[in-house]
């Protein structure tokens, strides 16, 4: 009766609420209460045997709901006239209606509605009472860990989605108050409530007709007057950043407006509004609200207690944090992967388990037979930083190796750079072990963190502050976190500082994100995977909605 979550997950089919009629308000399998002359009666022994066979046959196709059944004898969850049942019934029902205003897609209830208005028998009934119990499993899992699956989406997503188990949430359902239980299946975070609220404003401002005008022209500096000032004054105003003003000159306040606005999108807060400004000013709300509806899909797939004290890595905003109990207490600019198949920085979660000081740089693979190996075969002595090292870890003389005879795939050598100040990774890095092998560390290219755009590594992160980093995360477990550190750099070894207590890391990927007193930051998709993760919920039936007018 219902596409099961696997299989419409699969096609994408898109899903459209018809709203439930007064004729089957009436009937009342809904809202009311059942028909006396069919709902199950235990003195009537084949009444029951076919409820039961109905069940059972129903919910043959999913492996959750058969097991169910059987554990509890065919007990009917929805489809009595208990005033328990009908609770269920209300909740889930008013749960699925309101799914658009919590970023979902609409749910199809036109084949339960006509099955509804059909029931002369108590396999009929039975039939229904499956249908309700699918409904309420597709609904736990879109609004609790998400509609999409990730990895079907883009190989950069290799996040492991906090799945519950069916059958403990169905369970879970029966003994709890329903409309609390669905309430809490909801991500509880404070970006994802907020979110919500930024979702309702930017429907507000579609039903009002958007931002107006877009701003014309490239280049807009303090002094100037004219239409494209007044243009630009205008969409200030509308967007919430510029006081009410009549001015027809770029003054003092639209300059104060410009920077605000620059820093609430990753840009330079120079006052002037040139290209780039420009360009996110001219972002429409709509594209706004499906950055947010995206980042309510994002809150799902993270739906789990992220650690008291934990690592965000927000990659669209270059940016590490260290957040104690919901607080940034420590933040530094970060370099990310570069805007290339093989070098985009993936989002997953893991744990930072140690620190090595004075690293030695391991050439991964990749890049010693894409990268180096052509360098030495027009030039042995090419890389000249880098050692050659055999299988048994001997380092090998080059003057001794003819690389012109090595393809990527024979190449037999390992690559290795010895702890220095020009260490590729510095002289600190982090590590949360992964098959990704990704982690955070130091760098002498430190010109890169001037950019505005920061994505040129080959996927890992680079920090521009890694040594008060490493200080903040030591001084959970020391009183002098400098000198314990600087007593390891100061040896100039390769050495490890374990963390007695593993820090979260997350590495994430937001293009709208709130604040905690108001407001939102926006950040460009500079790897494109926003743009899909939108198309993905459009086919799915998520649509933009405008209230009001």
């Amino acid at each position: 009766m219902f596409v099961s979550p696997a299989s419409r997950f699969a096609t994408g089919a898109r899903r459209s609420l018809s709203p439930f009629k007064a004729a089957m308000l009436a009937l009342s399998l809904s809202l009311g209460s059942v028909p006396a002359v069919i709902a199950p009666a235990p003195a009537a022994a084949q009444e029951v045997s076919a409820f039961m066979q109905a069940v059972a046959e129903a919910a043959s196709s999913s492996k959750t709901l058969s097991e169910y059944y059987r554990a509890t004898g065919y007990k009917p969850i929805f489809a009595d006239n208990s005033a328990r049942a009908k609770a269920r019934r209300q909740a889930l029902l008013r749960a699925v209606q309101a799914a658009p205003e919590k970023g979902l897609a609409p749910y199809d209830t036109t084949l339960l509605e006509a099955n509804l208005r059909a029931i002369k028998s108590d396999r009929d009934l039975g039939r229904a009472e499956v249908a309700m119990a699918k409904l309420f499993l597709d609904y736990a899992r879109d609004i609790q860990t998400g509609q999409l699956v990730p990895s079907r989406i883009d190989s950069g997503l290799v996040r492991q989605v906090p799945y519950r188990d069916a059958l403990q949430t169905l369970t879970n359902f029966v003994k709890s108050s329903p409309a609390a239980y669905l309430r809490q299946l909801e991500p509880t975070s404070p970006e994802y409530a907020r979110l919500l609220k930024e979702k309702a404003k930017l429907e507000r401002v579609l039903g009002q007709g958007g931002w107006g005008q877009e701003v014309p022209g490239k280049k807009y500096e303090p002094g100037q007057s004219g239409n494209g000032v007044i243009i630009l004054r205008n969409r200030l105003m509308a967007m919430g950043y510029l006081p009410r003003s009549a001015t027809t000159s770029y003054d003092a306040k639209m300059q104060k407006a410009v920077q605000l606005f620059q820093m609430q999108h990753g840009l330079t807060a120079d006052g002037v509004a040139g290209p780039s400004t420009i360009e996110e000013l001219n972002v429409s709300p709509e594209k706004r609200l499906a950055s947010i509806l995206v980042a309510l899909e994002r809150e799902r797939w993270i739906n789990m207690p992220l650690g008291k004290r934990h690592i965000w890595v927000n990659l669209t905003d270059f940016s590490a944090k260290i957040v104690d109990s919901g607080r940034v207490t420590f933040e530094t600019r970060s370099v990310v992967g570069m805007n290339q198949s093989d070098r985009r920085s993936p989002e997953f979660s893991d744990e930072m388990e140690h620190m090595v000081i004075n690293p030695t740089w391991n050439v991964p693979r990749s890049i010693a037979v894409k990268e180096y190996l052509p360098m030495m075969k027009k030039n042995p002595n090419a890389a000249g930083h880098l050692r050659l090292v055999d299988s048994r870890g001997r380092t090998v003389n080059r003057a001794n190796v003819d690389f012109s005879q090595y393809t990527t795939s024979s190449f037999p050598f390992a690559l290795k750079q010895p702890p220095s100040n020009r260490n590729a990774l510095g002289l600190v890095k982090f590590m949360f072990p992964n098959k990704y092998n990704i982690y955070l560390h130091d760098t002498p290219s430190k010109s890169l963190f001037g950019r505005e755009v920061r994505a040129f590594s080959h996927g890992c992160i680079r920090l521009q502050q890694p040594f008060d980093f490493a200080y903040a995360l030591l001084a959970k477990q020391t009183n002098d976190p400098v000198g314990v550190f600087q007593a390891h750099l100061k040896t100039g070894q390769e050495s490890v500082i374990e963390l007695e207590q593993h820090v979260p890391v997350h590495l994430v990927y937001r293009t709208a994100v709130t604040q905690p007193k108001g407001g939102m930051e926006y950040r460009r998709d500079i790897y494109g995977r926003d743009a899909k993760i939108w198309a993905a919920l459009q086919k799915s039936g998520v649509q933009l909605r405008a209230i009001g007018g």
